[in-house]
């Protein structure tokens, strides 16, 4: 009987999981989609400009890693190692997301205040907790931490090439006429919080969480 609660106890809890994470996923890519449509709105159309910004980027991508990682756990199976570590890439840039905005660029720039404070603070919250709680992910092998690296580093080569042809970047930091020794600090500096929080993640997928998604 007790086998068969604990069963049920955790069936339950992996749908719930589930549901939670694919309730999230969706509310957040259907906040980006409207945004954009309201940056349509006032004549500010182009794609690349409000997907270039790293924030509505992760953002997008995240929310469709939670969603694939909700229908795993309502079918009541474990992440597979390559959608783990794409998560854990994932989970390590939302941190970043969240430290870089409340100090390098405070403030809610052409989006909404609400929509600010769900992409920068609730959402990467949701998301560290998740990976933190729910233990339906294998751990991370410490050889493969690299792999948070290129996304950001194509990001940053994409932004800096964009900033001295066309002049846009998506952050102050980033313009090119603060000079190169600028320029280099802030990326080294960029990669060097990524790393540190994906060191945090992957020290983090060693413990199976409270709730066994």
């Amino acid at each position: 009987m007790t086998s068969t609660t604990e069963h049920q106890a955790s069936t339950t809890a992996r749908r719930v999981v589930g549901v939670v994470r694919i309730g999230v996923g969706l509310a957040v890519i259907a906040m980006l989609v409207s945004t954009y449509v309201g940056r349509i709105g006032v004549g500010d159309s182009n794609p690349f400009d409000f997907f270039g910004y790293f924030t509505n980027q992760t953002s997008l991508i995240t929310s469709g890693l939670l969603i694939a990682a909700g229908v795993l756990a309502m079918l009541g199976r474990d992440a597979p190692a390559w959608l783990a570590v794409l998560r854990g890439v994932a989970t390590s840039c939302m941190i970043i997301v969240g430290v870089i905005y409340n100090t390098l660029v405070p403030g809610t720039g052409s989006a909404p205040p609400w929509v600010s404070a769900i992409l920068h603070v609730v959402f990467p919250t949701y998301v560290v907790l998740d990976w933190l709680l729910v233990g339906d992910r294998p751990r991370l092998a410490w050889q493969r931490l690299w792999v948070v690296l290129p996304y950001p580093l194509l990001w940053m080569l994409v932004v800096l090439l964009r900033g001295a042809t066309d002049g846009w970047v998506p952050y102050g930091f980033l313009l090119p006429e603060h000079g190169p020794v600028s320029l280099f600090l802030h990326v080294v500096g960029l990669l060097g919080a990524l790393l540190v929080a994906a060191t945090f993640v992957w020290w983090a997928s060693r413990f199976r969480g409270s709730v066994r998604g």
